[in-house]
C-alpha cells in the first residue's frame, strides 16, 4: 500500500470511525523508515512476531474508535501487513533467512557492523585533527 494516513482511511472504513483514530498506530507501524529509506525497513515492524508482541504494548490490546467501537490493536496492525503484502504476513524468519550472516552476529570479536565501523573510522580521523590542532 502506502503512506500511514492512508491505511488509516482503510482501518476506518473497516472497523468504523475516523482515520484520526487509527492514524498513531500507522505511523508506528512505519516508523522503520526513518531508518532505513527503502522497504527493507518492514523487517523491523512488518512480521508476525512484532504484531503480535509489540504493538500491545504500546497502545493496549484494544482502542476505542470515535464510534464508540472497541477495536482490536492486532486487527489493526494485520491489516496494515497484509495490505502492504498483497494479502500475507511474513514471519520474522522469513526476513532472517533473506539476510545474509555475518560473523560480527555471533559474538563481535571478530568482525564489527558497518555502523561501528564508520564510528571507529571519525574517531580516528578526530583523533587526528585534534592532535594537528595542538601543534
Amino acid at each position: 500500500m502506502a503512506k500511514p494516513w492512508i491505511h488509516a482511511k482503510s482501518s476506518a472504513r473497516r472497523f468504523g470511525g475516523e482515520p484520526e483514530d487509527y492514524i498513531e498506530i500507522h505511523e508506528f507501524l512505519d516508523s522503520s523508515k526513518s531508518a532505513v529509506s527503502d522497504h527493507r525497513h518492514r523487517a523491523l515492524t512488518h512480521n508476525t512476531w512484532f504484531i503480535y508482541f509489540v504493538p500491545e504494548k504500546v497502545f493496549g490490546r484494544t482502542i476505542t474508535n470515535s464510534k464508540g467501537r472497541e477495536v482490536s490493536v492486532r486487527d489493526v496492525c494485520e491489516l496494515h501487513v497484509e495490505e502492504d503484502f498483497g494479502g500475507f504476513i511474513p514471519t520474522a524468519q522469513d526476513w532472517i533467512q533473506a539476510m545474509d550472516y555475518q560473523k560480527w552476529m555471533a559474538n563481535g570479536r571478530t568482525d564489527k557492523p558497518p555502523s561501528v565501523e564508520r564510528i571507529e573510522k571519525d574517531k580516528r580521523v578526530m583523533q587526528i585533527v585534534s592532535f594537528d590542532e595542538e601543534l
